[in-house]
Protein backbone atom coordinates (compact mmCIF):
# COMPACT_ATOMS: atom_id res chain seq x y z
CA UNK A 1 0.00 0.00 0.00
CA UNK A 2 1.43 3.18 -0.87
CA UNK A 3 0.07 6.98 0.65
CA UNK A 4 1.25 9.48 -0.87
CA UNK A 5 1.41 13.15 -0.41
CA UNK A 6 2.64 16.45 -1.79
CA UNK A 7 5.57 17.11 -0.03
CA UNK A 8 8.51 15.52 2.40
CA UNK A 9 6.62 17.36 5.60
CA UNK A 10 2.99 16.65 4.97
CA UNK A 11 4.50 12.92 4.02
CA UNK A 12 6.22 12.88 7.45
CA UNK A 13 3.49 14.22 9.46
CA UNK A 14 1.05 11.89 8.16
CA UNK A 15 3.14 9.06 8.89
CA UNK A 16 3.66 10.29 12.33
CA UNK A 17 -0.04 10.38 12.66
CA UNK A 18 -0.74 6.72 11.62
CA UNK A 19 2.48 5.69 14.05
CA UNK A 20 0.48 6.99 17.37
CA UNK A 21 -3.50 5.38 16.17
CA UNK A 22 -1.00 2.25 15.94
CA UNK A 23 0.55 2.85 19.34
CA UNK A 24 -2.60 3.70 20.84
CA UNK A 25 -4.19 0.13 19.37
CA UNK A 26 -0.97 -1.91 20.62
CA UNK A 27 -1.48 0.18 24.21
CA UNK A 28 -5.22 -1.21 24.23
CA UNK A 29 -4.17 -4.34 23.29
CA UNK A 30 -1.32 -5.40 24.77
CA UNK A 31 -0.05 -2.34 27.38
CA UNK A 32 3.20 -1.86 25.24
CA UNK A 33 4.18 -0.42 22.20
CA UNK A 34 7.72 -0.80 20.58
CA UNK A 35 8.68 0.98 17.34
CA UNK A 36 12.50 0.97 16.13
CA UNK A 37 13.24 4.47 14.14
CA UNK A 38 16.01 4.64 11.28
CA UNK A 39 17.98 7.88 10.73
CA UNK A 40 17.42 10.75 8.17
CA UNK A 41 16.14 14.41 7.58
CA UNK A 42 12.71 13.25 7.29
CA UNK A 43 12.25 10.64 10.14
CA UNK A 44 13.13 13.74 12.35
CA UNK A 45 10.43 15.53 10.75
CA UNK A 46 8.13 12.49 11.51
CA UNK A 47 9.30 12.16 14.99
CA UNK A 48 8.75 15.84 16.35
CA UNK A 49 5.29 15.43 14.52
CA UNK A 50 4.90 12.23 16.68
CA UNK A 51 5.90 14.09 19.92
CA UNK A 52 2.69 16.38 19.49
CA UNK A 53 0.57 12.95 19.35
CA UNK A 54 -2.22 12.31 21.89
CA UNK A 55 0.23 8.96 22.89
CA UNK A 56 0.36 7.32 26.52
CA UNK A 57 4.51 7.91 26.24
CA UNK A 58 4.97 6.00 29.49
CA UNK A 59 3.77 3.05 27.85
CA UNK A 60 6.29 3.20 24.69
CA UNK A 61 9.74 1.65 23.55
CA UNK A 62 12.00 3.42 20.89
CA UNK A 63 14.71 0.86 19.78
CA UNK A 64 16.61 1.65 17.06
CA UNK A 65 17.12 0.36 13.18
CA UNK A 66 20.49 1.17 13.24
CA UNK A 67 23.26 3.33 14.36
CA UNK A 68 26.57 4.51 13.57
CA UNK A 69 29.59 3.83 15.54
CA UNK A 70 30.69 7.16 17.13
CA UNK A 71 30.96 8.89 20.62
CA UNK A 72 27.69 9.39 22.29
CA UNK A 73 26.00 12.61 21.49
CA UNK A 74 27.82 12.90 18.42
CA UNK A 75 26.03 14.76 15.58
CA UNK A 76 26.80 10.98 13.59
CA UNK A 77 24.65 9.38 16.19
CA UNK A 78 20.98 8.70 15.05
CA UNK A 79 20.49 8.59 19.32
CA UNK A 80 21.21 12.12 19.20
CA UNK A 81 18.56 13.48 17.14
CA UNK A 82 16.20 10.89 18.42
CA UNK A 83 16.76 12.17 21.90
CA UNK A 84 16.16 15.85 20.50
CA UNK A 85 13.14 14.64 18.86
CA UNK A 86 11.44 12.72 21.81
CA UNK A 87 12.96 14.26 24.83
CA UNK A 88 10.64 12.32 27.29
CA UNK A 89 10.29 8.72 25.92
CA UNK A 90 11.98 5.29 26.74
CA UNK A 91 15.05 4.23 24.01
CA UNK A 92 16.29 1.26 24.41
CA UNK A 93 19.66 2.58 22.69
CA UNK A 94 22.47 0.52 20.50
CA UNK A 95 25.39 0.22 22.74
CA UNK A 96 27.94 0.93 19.97
CA UNK A 97 30.06 2.30 22.33
CA UNK A 98 31.63 -0.86 23.88
CA UNK A 99 34.73 -1.90 22.20
CA UNK A 100 33.58 -5.31 21.67
CA UNK A 101 31.16 -4.88 18.96
CA UNK A 102 29.82 -8.38 18.06
CA UNK A 103 29.18 -8.83 21.75
CA UNK A 104 26.94 -5.25 21.64
CA UNK A 105 25.27 -6.21 18.74
CA UNK A 106 24.27 -9.92 20.50
CA UNK A 107 23.68 -7.55 23.74
CA UNK A 108 21.30 -5.40 21.78
CA UNK A 109 19.37 -8.27 20.05
CA UNK A 110 18.53 -10.25 23.13
CA UNK A 111 17.06 -6.58 24.53
CA UNK A 112 15.00 -6.96 21.61
CA UNK A 113 11.04 -8.49 21.47
CA UNK A 114 10.59 -11.14 19.29
CA UNK A 115 8.17 -9.43 17.37
CA UNK A 116 8.60 -5.33 16.82
CA UNK A 117 5.18 -4.05 16.62
CA UNK A 118 6.70 -0.80 14.00
CA UNK A 119 9.66 -0.68 12.31
CA UNK A 120 10.11 2.14 10.20
CA UNK A 121 12.70 2.46 7.35
CA UNK A 122 14.25 4.66 5.15
CA UNK A 123 15.19 3.95 1.63
CA UNK A 124 18.74 4.95 -0.09
CA UNK A 125 19.26 5.95 -3.19
CA UNK A 126 21.14 3.05 -3.82
CA UNK A 127 18.80 0.69 -2.74
CA UNK A 128 19.69 0.39 0.78
CA UNK A 129 17.46 0.26 4.08
CA UNK A 130 18.53 0.26 8.01
CA UNK A 131 22.42 -0.13 7.24
CA UNK A 132 22.06 -3.11 5.14
CA UNK A 133 23.97 -2.07 2.24
CA UNK A 134 24.90 -3.33 -1.11
CA UNK A 135 27.53 -5.88 -0.85
CA UNK A 136 27.64 -5.82 3.28
CA UNK A 137 28.07 -8.92 4.66
CA UNK A 138 25.35 -8.29 6.82
CA UNK A 139 22.79 -8.58 4.20
CA UNK A 140 23.61 -12.62 4.47
CA UNK A 141 22.70 -12.87 8.06
CA UNK A 142 19.43 -15.22 9.34
CA UNK A 143 20.78 -16.52 12.65
CA UNK A 144 21.07 -12.79 14.39
CA UNK A 145 18.61 -10.12 14.95
CA UNK A 146 21.74 -7.34 15.22
CA UNK A 147 24.98 -7.36 13.03
CA UNK A 148 27.74 -4.75 12.64
CA UNK A 149 28.26 -3.48 8.68
CA UNK A 150 31.77 -2.94 7.30
CA UNK A 151 32.84 1.02 7.14
CA UNK A 152 29.97 3.06 4.70
CA UNK A 153 30.31 6.59 4.40
CA UNK A 154 33.20 6.73 6.56
CA UNK A 155 31.85 4.74 9.44
CA UNK A 156 31.06 1.19 10.55
CA UNK A 157 27.26 0.66 11.89
CA UNK A 158 25.17 -1.08 13.79
CA UNK A 159 21.68 -2.56 12.34
CA UNK A 160 18.79 -4.75 12.43
CA UNK A 161 18.73 -7.53 9.86
CA UNK A 162 16.26 -9.64 8.00
CA UNK A 163 15.26 -12.36 10.93
CA UNK A 164 13.62 -9.21 12.93
CA UNK A 165 12.62 -6.78 9.71
CA UNK A 166 10.19 -9.53 8.41
CA UNK A 167 8.66 -10.40 11.70
CA UNK A 168 7.48 -6.80 12.57
CA UNK A 169 3.77 -7.06 13.00
CA UNK A 170 4.32 -3.34 10.75
CA UNK A 171 6.96 -2.19 8.26
CA UNK A 172 6.33 1.60 7.82
CA UNK A 173 8.45 3.60 4.75
CA UNK A 174 8.97 6.86 4.89
CA UNK A 175 10.61 7.84 1.02
CA UNK A 176 10.86 11.69 0.02
CA UNK A 177 12.74 12.85 -2.80
CA UNK A 178 13.06 12.68 -6.51
CA UNK A 179 16.13 10.60 -6.11
CA UNK A 180 14.75 7.57 -4.28
CA UNK A 181 11.56 7.11 -7.01
CA UNK A 182 13.70 4.57 -8.96
CA UNK A 183 14.34 2.45 -6.00
CA UNK A 184 10.71 2.84 -4.28
CA UNK A 185 9.98 1.26 -8.02
CA UNK A 186 11.90 -1.61 -7.08
CA UNK A 187 11.32 -2.11 -3.62
CA UNK A 188 7.14 -2.11 -4.48
CA UNK A 189 7.78 -4.79 -7.20
CA UNK A 190 9.62 -6.93 -4.49
CA UNK A 191 13.11 -6.82 -6.28
CA UNK A 192 15.24 -8.59 -4.26
CA UNK A 193 18.22 -7.80 -5.86
CA UNK A 194 18.34 -4.66 -3.83
CA UNK A 195 18.98 -5.13 0.03
CA UNK A 196 15.33 -3.34 0.19
CA UNK A 197 13.67 -5.37 -1.76
CA UNK A 198 14.67 -8.16 0.22
CA UNK A 199 12.47 -6.19 3.00
CA UNK A 200 8.59 -8.69 3.14
CA UNK A 201 5.96 -6.65 1.78
CA UNK A 202 3.71 -8.37 4.14
CA UNK A 203 2.04 -6.16 6.86
CA UNK A 204 3.84 -2.88 5.23
CA UNK A 205 2.62 0.63 4.49
CA UNK A 206 4.58 2.84 2.58
CA UNK A 207 4.43 6.74 3.21
CA UNK A 208 6.06 9.04 -0.44
CA UNK A 209 6.20 12.52 -1.35
CA UNK A 210 4.74 13.03 -4.67
CA UNK A 211 8.86 13.21 -5.69
CA UNK A 212 9.51 9.43 -4.86
CA UNK A 213 6.38 8.13 -6.12
CA UNK A 214 6.99 9.71 -9.44
CA UNK A 215 4.20 12.16 -9.77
Amino acid sequence: MIRTYDDAQTTAEAAAAFTAELARHAIAERGKFVMAVSGGRSPWIMLRALAKENVPWEQVVIAQVDERIAPNEHQDRNLTHIKECLPEVNILAMPVEQPDLEAAAKQYAAALPKTIDLIHLGLGSDGHTASLLPGDPALEIINTDVAITGVYQGRRRMTLTYPVLNRARQILWLVTGVEKSAMLERVVKGDNSIPAGRVTSKNAVVFADRDAAGG
